[in-house]
């Protein structure tokens, strides 16, 4: 049995890896914060149709909640595959970037990586086996106008995924990034229509979050022992 922690499960892309991943012999465990009922209904969802899943709500943004969540998951055995997908937006161009704008964003992407994935780390290391995947953004790759703190905030988990994947190399833990393009979700309803969905991707259409989904579900599998410190970008041809 594999155990499988997705944060920001109850988002349209953590909704697409948990019910991609849930017939895998996986023990999911969705994390929420703001959403819970979205993350109980996936998993009564998931467990209808035989698969093991639970959720656990905690900001990840609070270390101290953190780690004590964690803690709790970690007393029932190691953590084998990690996906940090919890991220928000809070958009603006930067001469009227408001400062919580900012940190918002920040804390919420890298402090919330820092915080979810450092205590669950030496478990891997012991069992010498482990899977970390950061979902990010295509922004992070080419920076987007009115989001330069989202951008920092995944550019800085690309480079921190670069290091900690070179640190854990030698014991068998990968640990790489998805970065996404326009995908089909309600975070990005409304931002793109046709004309510039057509005029930005080669594709002429977005993506789902199913194709995601199934890139994540790869790399979390033994099919991807040789791949550590990329950042894989999904985004219909964009770059």
């Amino acid at each position: 049995m594999t155990t499988v922690l997705i944060t920001g499960a109850s988002g349209g892309i953590g909704t697409a890896i948990a019910t991609c991943m849930a017939g895998q012999d996986n023990r999911l465990i969705l994390h929420a914060h703001r959403n819970p009922e979205r993350a109980q209904s996936l998993a009564e969802t998931v467990r209808s149709q035989g698969g093991q899943a639970e959720v656990v709500v905690f900001d990840i943004c609070d270390r101290s909640a953190t780690h004590a969540a964690i803690a709790g998951i970690l007393a029932q055995g190691p953590v084998d595959v990690l996906v940090n997908n919890a991220g928000i937006h809070a958009d603006a161009v930067f001469p009227a970037m408001s400062e919580e704008q900012w940190h918002s964003v920040i804390d919420v992407s890298l402090h919330g990586f820092f915080n979810v994935t450092q205590p669950l780390i030496m478990p891997m290391v012991r069992q010498r086996r482990g899977r970390i995947i950061t979902i990010s953004s295509i922004a992070g790759v080419t920076g987007s106008r009115g989001q330069a703190n989202y951008a920092a905030a995944k550019g800085g988990l690309h480079a921190a995924s670069k290091s900690l994947a070179i640190e854990l190399a030698s014991r068998h833990v990968t640990v790489n990034v998805v970065a996404p393009g326009i995908i089909e979700t309600s975070m990005s309803a409304g931002y793109f229509d046709k004309e510039t969905v057509d005029r930005l991707i080669p594709m002429k259409r977005t993506g789902k979050p199913e194709e995601v989904a199934a890139l994540v579900a790869f790399l979390a599998s033994d099919s991807a022992a040789y791949i550590t410190g990329q950042v894989i970008s999904i985004n219909g041809g964009i770059i």
